[in-house]
């Protein structure tokens, strides 16, 4: 079940059983998608084959900017509309079909984009596609691994190394002019979407959801098989009353109303609720320095820093770089996120990551006066290689996931899946933003070295913002938010253990307390409900042939 778990109730052993991580590993290609296009495409739209075969070496240098700049910025446009079509599509089809609709666009722009050797329109068709799925991705599964996954394990659950090694074995094995060299990187997209797209078949739908749109039944028999509890259980009989108690607030909120919009006009009111606002509010600031940390500017620079280290086999630095940011996510968001929680590893990742650019930030001012080939030179260049892998590692268990898990975990079920849907778009756009202003940095007055000082002060100040706006949330049950984000708490995330100790997290409010203890009493025909030491037999073939 992992370890140094803080549980938000007593919680029997059987609830993290092998299901749970199963649907999350599926729902996780999703993410997958995303990552291995950030690695790969700006390396493949560089190659010299791609650029002849589609007519770049031919353009003048505007047209070849305009080109290039645009064909990286509709993958990331197209991803902030999908994001936002993740919400209305996850709630009137459902999280799983959702899944499914949104993997297969993604696939048919990976179709076009492998299927063509020079056509310019078929490459942005199948881009936008691709970002299209992928942004609409991004809003579905953090939302739905969180209504699936118990609180102690959330962060577990929700959490680029293939396309940077990828393109290393394409440069040492293959013609440079070949088309195979492009169309291989394209085609491996095949691999996370399709894994996915096959993976949702066995996927279980939400079981709050299925209980918002009345199928009960349904809802209990999913609850019980991913929790492998019978239905009768004190643990099952507490959940379902905190569903049922959940599904009350909905249906005041749509005015009795249902479908979609009557939600979302139910979910504007929400906003008169200064404890939401600033939810919001956190969720854009994260968003934020998440997408302006730096992470562009280290993956844009890395193969020139190395290039002037005298390092001939850029591609396979640049491979390592992928190894050590890819370590560093697997090892903390598999092991170490529910141990550590979400306020400490942001605030030392924010820290480190600052002091990587600022030390990048000055070698790259002071190395032009330098002697190329000085031992001074020689030391600090090899300490630029250090601080770009240092970078690699601090970054992937900061800013690379942290603003999922906790945009995913600290709204209410009746309005998550518009906050989820939410974030995902202010991902997508943040991230179109840069990289829209990113090359006029880099060509302004500012230069490189002025960027670096740039990030690296928005890395410390995202450790400032952390330390004051962002609360802990680890382990802390959705029905708790509420107080978590309100009174003292607001612009004073540092206290939460002092305002409720031991760890930080609230007691369930007085009306789920009730609703729950009502289901229960209801629902109970005996006083001595199975205990928590998970040593009863639990019968569940009934369930599985459900």
């Amino acid at each position: 079940m992992g370890f140094g778990i803080v549980e938000d109730r007593p919680t029997p052993p059987e609830v993290y059983n092998w299901r749970i991580y199963v649907f999350a590993i599926v729902a996780s290609f999703g993410a997958l998608t995303f990552g291995y296009d950030g690695s790969f495409f700006g390396t493949t739209l560089a190659r010299a084959s791609f650029q002849e075969s589609f007519g770049f070496t031919e353009m003048s240098a505007g047209a070849r900017t305009s080109n290039t700049a645009n064909i990286t910025s509709c993958y990331l446009a197209a991803g902030f509309f999908g994001a936002l079509f993740a919400w209305p599509s996850s709630e009137s089809l459902g999280r799983v079909r959702a899944m499914q609709v949104t993997s297969s666009i993604f696939l048919i722009g990976v179709v076009l984009m492998t299927a063509t050797t020079s056509s310019l329109s078929m490459m942005y068709g199948g881009r936008a596609l691709t970002g299209f799925g992928v942004g609409a991705l991004t809003g579905i599964i953090p939302s739905y691994i969180a209504e699936v996954a118990p609180p102690a394990i959330r962060g577990q659950l929700t959490g680029s190394l293939v396309g940077f090694w990828v393109n290393y074995g394409i440069n040492q094995n293959m013609e440079v002019g070949s088309t195979v060299t492009f169309r291989i990187p394209i085609a491996l997209q095949f691999i996370p979407g399709g894994l996915l797209a096959l993976g949702t078949l066995i996927l279980r739908e939400s079981p709050a959801l299925l209980y918002r749109t009345g199928k009960k039944e349904r809802a209990i028999k999913n609850l019980c098989y991913l929790r492998q509890l019978p239905a009768e259980h004190q643990y099952m009989l507490e959940e379902v009353g905190m569903i049922e108690a959940r599904l009350a607030e909905e249906t005041k909120l749509s005015g009795g109303r249902t479908g979609w919009l009557a939600l979302l006009r139910g979910a504007g009111t929400e906003l008169k609720n200064r404890s939401i606002r600033y939810r919001l509010y956190v969720t854009v600031g994260m968003f934020l320095f998440q997408n302006w940390s730096g992470s562009i500017c280290i993956n844009y620079y890395s193969p020139t820093l190395f290039k002037a280290l005298d390092i001939t086999d850029v591609a396979l630095y640049t491979g390592i770089y992928g190894v050590c940011r890819s370590a560093a996510a697997i090892a903390f968001y598999a092991y170490v996120v529910d141990y550590t929680g979400r306020r400490k590893p942001w605030l030392l990742s924010a820290s480190a990551c600052s002091l990587c650019l600022l030390y990048i930030g000055i070698y790259t001012t002071i190395s032009p006066s330098t002697a190329p080939h000085s031992p001074s030179s020689q030391a600090a260049g090899r300490g630029g290689i250090a601080m770009v892998m240092l970078y690699g590692i601090f970054w992937s268990f900061g800013g690379n996931g942290l603003p999922w898990i906790v945009a995913a975990e600290m709204y209410p079920q009746r309005i998550r899946p518009i906050t989820g849907a939410f974030a995902a778009s202010l991902q997508w756009l943040f991230s179109f933003v840069l990289t829209l202003a990113f090359p006029y940095m880099i060509d302004s007055r500012v230069g490189s070295n002025g960027t670096f000082f740039f990030f690296s002060a928005l890395c410390a100040a995202t450790a400032v913002f952390t330390y004051i706006w962002v609360p802990e949330t680890k382990a802390v049950p959705i029905e708790c938010m509420e107080a978590l984000f309100s009174g003292r708490m607001r612009h004073g995330a540092w206290r939460s253990k002092k305002l409720f100790p031991p760890h930080g997290i609230p007691p369930l409010p007085e009306d789920i307390a009730a609703g729950q203890a009502a289901y229960i009493k209801a629902h109970t025909n005996r006083t001595d409900s199975q205990n928590y030491s998970g040593d009863s037999k639990i019968e569940l073939e009934e369930i599985e042939e459900a």
